[in-house]
């Protein structure tokens, strides 16, 4: 059995451009040097072709996540029949609260470091996944 999902690929880019925006609100002047200090990162040293292929690979891994929500979009909508801004806000926070807070779990547990940092960087996946969830929902 052949299940076709409309995905609004426009869309999709709009959550990629979201992501790089929010991000660089997120991680420059809201929280850029908490998030620096508690994960131990300096900005000195760094070439800008690195910093170029990073984020190429950040936006090129938020278009994939945005293709993936737009089918669970469609799926909560198809059902679970619900649709709009609640299937888009339930798809983003339902994927958030399953596979982004559980796996990066990790970096406390394993890799000892503050929970602070993981508070820190899950708000910014949480909310970036109600914003992109909401653009995919209300845009198809």
């Amino acid at each position: 059995m052949d299940i076709v999902v409309p995905v609004n690929y426009l869309a999709v880019l709009v959550c990629g451009i979201a992501s790089m925006v929010l991000g660089f609100v997120w991680y420059g002047p809201l929280f850029g040097k908490k998030w620096m200090q508690l994960s131990g990162i300096s900005m000195q040293g760094g070439s800008k072709s690195a910093m170029h292929r990073s984020y190429a690979v950040a936006f090129v891994a938020s278009l994939v996540t945005a293709y993936v929500l737009a089918h669970i979009v469609v799926f909560s909508a198809t059902y679970f029949g619900i649709s709009g801004l609640s299937a888009g806000l339930q798809a983003g926070f339902w994927s958030w609260l399953g596979f982004v807070g559980p796996v990066t779990l990790g970096m406390v547990l394993w890799e000892r470091k503050p929970w602070t940092l993981w508070i820190l960087l899950n708000g910014y996946q949480l909310l970036l996944m109600l914003v992109m969830g909401a653009i995919l929902a209300l845009w198809q």
